[in-house]
């Protein structure tokens, strides 16, 4: 197929040619990214996937550099490196060689309306099969489960099987929203998987959530991917958060009250929400903030009990 350059989105020089029909994965990383899970999924996919660029968006009509700072190599007396801050659109390879399409980077900070056209130009130029993203947002939820996903779009094959909560509720929008209203318009295959990560463990690279982001994109697509490290390091970490709850009565009784709310929600207890405690009762963002700050201190007392959560 040709390639139809837009106004802020500019095919690469040596763009491959794109078959038809393929899955796209989106993975932007945006103001909430619970347990690093969108970040670890790009470097994941940068790192250990073929991978050949197709094209990207044009920085300067998109990204407000003061609030997402480039970084500079500074050695000594002068600058040897500059990294930009990139959103594009790459034709990958899985673990056993079956292609998809994956947009990855940054949410824009501006421009949605536009950008969204394009997103959606891209997928009628390239006849895309079906369009899956994901995301991750802090939910007082225990690390002791297995970690949810809330799913949307109109793959009801995808919501009934694996969406565990489903509120109805307004949500602060992101661009991926957009596109997935906008796609849901036009008919087009379309699923949003949101892993619902542990909220005391939101700031943490959670390797756990990764693998979750992981498998729904599996689950949505058929691809494929390698997780034996991922998981290694998800045991790692949870063998140090165990530590430090075992170590610390508060935190053992917060994770205590955390699985019977999650237990009773799994088994059809009359709770209409694991955020919800007896009463039906919803925990404000100001308790979960101190809950949250409550939990780092505890782990900045002794950095020989942090958990390892480098990747």
């Amino acid at each position: 197929m040709g390639d139809v350059d837009t106004a802020i989105f500019r095919h690469a020089d040596l763009a491959p040619q794109v078959p038809e029909g393929l899955p796209l994965v989106v993975a932007l990383t945006g103001f909430a990214d619970a347990g690093s899970a969108v970040s670890q999924v790009n470097t994941y996919m940068e790192d250990t996937l073929e991978s050949v660029e197709i094209g990207r968006f044009s920085n300067d009509e998109i990204l407000d550099y003061r609030a997402r700072r480039p970084i500079f190599q500074f050695e000594e007396t002068h600058l040897t490196e500059y990294e930009p801050q990139r959103l594009g659109l790459s034709l990958v390879s899985d673990e056993l060689g079956e292609p998809f399409l994956l947009l990855s980077g940054y949410e824009p900070d501006m421009r949605w309306e536009q950008v969204n056209r394009e997103i959606i130009e891209l997928i009628e130029h390239y006849q895309v099969a079906s369009t899956t993203w994901v995301h991750a947002i802090p939910m007082p939820v225990p690390h002791t489960r297995s970690l949810g996903v809330t799913v949307s779009g109109n793959r009801e094959d995808l919501t009934d099987r694996l969406s565990v909560w489903r509120p109805t509720t307004g949500v602060p929008g992101t661009m991926m929203h957009l596109v997935e209203y906008s796609l849901q318009a036009k008919g087009h295959p379309v699923s949003g998987f949101v892993v619902l990560v542990p909220h005391y463990l939101a700031d943490t690279e959670y390797p756990l959530a990764a693998i979750s982001a992981l498998e729904s994109i599996t689950a949505a697509t058929g691809r494929i991917f390698p997780t034996d490290s991922l998981r290694e390091q998800g045991r790692t970490f949870l063998a140090g958060i165990a530590d430090q709850v075992e170590g610390n009565d508060e935190l053992k009784r917060l994770v205590g009250v955390l699985e019977k709310r999650h237990d009773s929600y799994m088994e059809d207890n009359p709770l209409a929400s694991p955020l919800m405690d007896e009463a039906g009762e919803v925990p404000s963002a100001e308790t979960i903030a101190q809950e949250l700050q409550d939990f780092l201190a505890h782990r900045s007392v002794d950095s020989g009990d942090t958990p390892n959560t480098e990747s």
